[in-house]
Order: C-alpha cells, then sequence, then structure tokens
C-alpha cells in the first residue's frame, strides 16, 4: 500500500498519566513544523485494530499494552512533507503496565527515529505544541 495514494486505516492509542499523554514527536520539513501524535499505526490487512494496536506498541516502543474502550474513528485529510494523505484512524485508550513505564521512548520505525515522550495536555490545548490530528481530544 502507498500511504500517500490510497486511504490508509490506522489504529491510535491515547496513554494518559494524570494530565500528561504519550505522543511521538515528529517534523516536517516542508512546513519546517514540529508536531507529535499519539502511538499507532496501519492496520495490516485481516488484522483487527486491537490486535494492530498491540504490534505497533511492540514494534515502537517494545512494550506490552492493554487495549482499553474504543473511543471513536476520525478522518484525517493533510500533507507531510509536501505529499497529500488520507487516513481514517480508529482511537482506544491504552494502558501501560508500571514495570514498561518509561519518561521516555526511542522509536525507530520505517528507517527513520524519533522519541516519545509524556507531554502536559494543556501544551497541546492551549497551542503551544502541536498535534494531529486535534480531532483527537474530543475522545477525552
Amino acid at each position: 500500500m502507498d500511504k500517500f495514494k490510497e486511504i490508509r486505516p490506522i489504529v491510535l492509542g491515547i496513554v494518559r498519566d494524570g494530565n500528561k499523554i504519550l505522543v511521538s514527536k515528529g517534523y516536517d520539513k516542508v512546513k519546517n513544523e514540529t508536531f507529535y501524535r499519539c502511538i499507532g499505526g496501519g492496520i495490516e490487512f485481516l488484522e483487527n485494530s486491537k490486535e494492530a494496536l498491540k504490534r505497533e506498541f511492540k514494534e515502537e516502543l517494545d512494550i506490552e499494552i492493554k487495549v482499553g474502550d474504543f473511543l471513536g474513528i476520525s478522518e484525517n485529510i493533510f500533507t507531510y512533507n509536501g505529499k497529500n494523505a488520507h487516513e481514517l484512524i480508529l482511537f482506544y485508550n491504552v494502558e501501560i503496565q508500571d514495570g514498561d513505564y518509561k519518561e521516555k521512548y526511542h522509536i525507530v520505525d520505517d528507517n527513520s527515529e524519533s522519541d516519545a515522550e509524556w507531554v502536559e495536555i494543556d501544551r497541546f490545548l492551549n497551542k503551544e505544541f502541536k498535534i494531529y490530528p486535534e480531532e483527537m481530544f474530543k475522545y477525552f
């Protein structure tokens, strides 16, 4: 699947710790913009969304998670690094076991590296930091 030519089904997990959420940091070179996104990724053919979310957390953070309630679905049409993209995003609540909790995680995914960290929700709500898709906040 070419994620820049087809509608891509993805799943993202909303992990909360008090007033913080776990997000990965990204950078769009064309827009010169740093942004954040919840952890997750593409749903593979014949894979259900909960299993895809567990797989993504294992691949990206090397941790096991408990997938909670389904929160909703969002359509996201956007441009990233100058390319148009279109996603249908399923959101779930996610819990991390205490033994897997870290202040920061290092992610290696699709030949790119980034960090995942806990960021105060207010930093997104007051527009200090950018999060995609912003619609995720309707599921809080």
